[in-house]
């Protein structure tokens, strides 16, 4: 089944495709099929944001579309970014990076052992004919001080998993991807899509 992925984001291509190509997808980037626009993420919530973009490509091009709106919850900012995560400070000047020392910063005064925060996914699946299947995916950790790790993107390199001692940007993609919020919530959606006879049982 070809499916069109809501993004322009080619990190985010790769990291999903490696859990994706073992459903039997043949996941492409809705720019290689010639569709660029911006959709304007206006929803207060995961669901409502992952539905917004997958609903705009799948009407673009016809075809079932995948989209996942993800970011990270600091439990001392009261969940903060959250779905703002991407557009953190709201400064067009800042890159992932600057994002991230943003964070760091607004952080500084949240001690050790208070530092908590998780990571959330949520997946839309939406095909022409309007089947909308959703999943959402979690992974809880806790923040670190200053960034460690070269593998992963966005926030990876300050988001600590206490099971495997690490940054999930210091653990191998396909280790991070076998707990990662987006591998859980693309393996529940997995389920889901068998269910619903979109993928083979």
């Amino acid at each position: 089944m070809k499916v069109v992925l809501a993004s322009k984001n080619p990190h985010k291509l790769v990291e999903i495709k490696q859990i994706t190509d073992k459903f039997g997808f043949e996941l492409v980037l809705q720019s290689e099929l010639g569709i660029d626009i911006d959709v304007e993420e206006t929803g207060t919530t995961f669901e409502e944001n992952s539905l917004i973009k997958a609903k705009a490509v799948m009407e673009a091009t016809g075809l079932p579309a995948l989209a996942d709106d993800s970011g990270i919850a600091v439990d001392a900012l009261n969940g903060e970014p959250g779905v703002y995560s991407a557009r953190y400070g709201f400064d067009e000047s800042l890159d992932d990076w600057g994002r991230m020392m943003l964070l760091l910063k607004n952080t500084e005064h949240v001690p050790d052992g208070q530092r908590q925060a998780k990571f959330v996914c949520v997946i839309s699946f939406i095909t022409p004919d309007g089947k909308l299947i959703q999943a959402r995916g979690e992974i809880h950790g806790e923040l670190t001080r200053e960034p460690r790790g070269e593998n992963g993107f966005g926030y990876d390199p300050i988001f600590y998993y206490p099971p495997f001692g690490q940054t999930t940007a210091e653990i191998p993609a396909e280790k991070k991807n076998a707990v990662s919020h987006r591998g859980n919530a693309l393996r529940i959606l997995n389920e889901k899509l068998k269910e619903a006879g979109y993928a083979d049982k």
